[in-house]
Parts: structure tokens; C-alpha cells; sequence
């Protein structure tokens, strides 16, 4: 499982116009599932999302988990991060997983999150979504399990 974690001051998610999904400051993360994993696999990337250091401490290092500054999760799932990209001028995506299996550990990584942190938001699975972020520093950085 692949979790694109973006540091952001606000986010938001939107489907045909409305807003499904908004933070302010927090961890915007696509989420990219492929045929291994598994719920073992969204539960250590969420671990990894709540307790990683990314966010400023008051001495100006990235100290800080999104727990220690009680931060927005913003998840969107996002195919194209599984792309098979080694060959060719177009990606491949045999190496995502089938929708139906990624969105059943798309929904089983929402709810753990839910369980154990707020504010959790989401994109819409499947839909075409316009995510429109203020990105921190900037700060990107891929977690993968």
C-alpha cells in the first residue's frame, strides 16, 4: 500500500461541484492499493500517517506527528499511484488493485482512521475528484508498506 502524504495548511475534495471531503491543517494522502495488500497493510500506513514527524515543533523541526498537532486526515484513494511506469511513454496499471478489492481496504483504512483520530475526511472512491490543497513547506513524501 502506497500513501502519498502531503503537509498541507488546507484541503478539500470535490465531486461534480460539491465538496465531499475538507481538512485545514493536517496530512493530505493519496492512497494507492495494489493486489497484495491486505488489512495488515492499511493498518501499519496508518500507524505510519498518525505518528510520523512531519510537522514542525516549536524549535522549527519536524518533530511533530499529526496527532501532536491534532491535524485534519484528508484520504483519497488513487489508483494511478499503483501505475507500472519502468517501460513505455504511458503507464501500465495491471499492478493496482481490482476496485472491488481496493475499496473494500480503501473503506477498512477510513474506518480504522475514524476510530482513531479526528478529523478524518475522504474523496469519493471511483470519482472523477478535483483535490485542491495548500501544500506546507512544501512537504511530499511517499510512505509505502
Amino acid at each position: 500500500m502506497k500513501g502519498l502524504l502531503q503537509r498541507v495548511r488546507q484541503a478539500r475534495v470535490e465531486v461534480a461541484g460539491e465538496i465531499v471531503g475538507a481538512i485545514d491543517q493536517g496530512l493530505l494522502v493519496l492512497v494507492g492499493i495494489e493486489p497484495q495488500d491486505t488489512e495488515a497493510s492499511a493498518d501499519k500506513l496508518l500507524k505510519r500517517l498518525l505518528d510520523y514527524r512531519v510537522f514542525t515543533d516549536a524549535d522549527g523541526r519536524m518533530n511533530d506527528s499529526l496527532r501532536q498537532v491534532q491535524g485534519g486526515l484528508l484520504l483519497v484513494s488513487q489508483f494511478t499511484l499503483a501505475a507500472d511506469t519502468r517501460k513505455g511513454l504511458r503507464p501500465g496499471f495491471s499492478t493496482a488493485a481490482p476496485p472491488a478489492q481496493a475499496e473494500l481496504l480503501f473503506n477498512y483504512l477510513v474506518s480504522q482512521a475514524q476510530a482513531l483520530h479526528a478529523p478524518v475526511a475522504t474523496g469519493r472512491f471511483g470519482a472523477d475528484m478535483q483535490v485542491h490543497l495548500v501544500n506546507d513547506g512544501p512537504v511530499t513524501i511517499m510512505l509505502e508498506t
